[in-house]
């Protein structure tokens, strides 16, 4: 199972991350969101600390460069299989940082790879 996270979840309906919300809970992969406010989207809680949460597969990243790096210590402390930067969130030294500590930076896009199978 690859249990996501949906970091800088929007409880906003027009957001690529609220649809991402969507379609991972549509295909059944259990799915946290952590965004500046608290709120639910299809079901899931989106929550503004990230304390309790274990065992992430995966993050999908939607903030942007600039806003991403205070929260660096706390992506890595999750330790998750890898990290998914979708389209405008592509940060280079957050990558690297990443694979240093054995986590997979991809530069991509959530709602490809889950509308193509290949997530």
């Amino acid at each position: 199972m690859k249990r996501t996270l949906v970091f800088g979840a929007s409880l906003k309906p027009d957001r690529y991350s609220y649809y991402a919300i969507e379609r991972l809970v549509a295909q059944g992969i259990e799915t946290h969101g952590f965004g500046i406010r608290e709120g639910n989207v299809s079901g899931v809680p989106v929550r503004n600390s990230l304390e309790g949460l274990e065992d992430i597969h995966t993050v999908s990243l939607y903030l942007r460069p600039a806003t991403q790096q205070q929260y660096y210590q706390d992506i890595l402390a999750l330790k998750p299989k890898r990290v998914i930067f979708n389209p405008g969130t592509e940060n280079n030294e957050f990558a690297r940082l990443l694979e240093a500590n054995g986590i997979a930076a991809e530069n991509s896009c959530t709602l490809v790879l889950l509308s193509t199978q290949q997530f």
